[in-house]
């Protein structure tokens, strides 16, 4: 797999924007946290990418056997440990067009699973921090 930079900018306030390639995923904090909520909050947007990525299988593996998804529709229900401030259970629920062969649930269920997200949480990358200084 190659090498991707996520550039990090800084535009004011409590915004923290992510610009990837041509795209930009602006970020905000909750007027509760001293930010604005203009966007959603960087946590917003971790689940969001492991629903999507969900997503986006269950509509490859329809798209790709000429399956009809009028209809289909997909919520992650994420449940949480108060104590330790996180989730420990997210929740998957696919409702499936009518009329949805029968033969291709186990099929969609296993597509949903080689999400590329939820595989990078199982097998977690390493992280590391670096300091840089500005020389004026």
């Amino acid at each position: 797999m190659s090498t991707q930079t996520v550039k990090i900018e800084f535009p004011g306030g409590k915004k923290v924007n992510a610009r990837i390639g041509d795209f930009l995923i602006q970020t905000d904090q909750s007027v509760k946290a001293g930010g604005e909520a203009s966007a959603p909050e960087p946590f917003d947007h971790f689940l969001a990418s492991i629903a999507t990525c969900a997503g986006i299988y269950a509509l490859g593996f329809c798209k790709s056997r000429d399956l009809p998804t009028d209809g289909m529709d997909l919520n992650m229900v994420c449940e949480g440990d108060a104590k330790k401030k996180r989730f420990t259970r997210m929740s998957l629920h696919l409702t499936l067009p009518a009329g949805f062969p029968e033969k291709y649930r186990a099929g969609i269920e296993r597509a949903m699973e080689l999400c590329a997200v939820k595989r990078h949480i199982m097998d977690a990358p390493e992280f590391s921090v670096e300091l840089h200084t500005l020389d004026t």
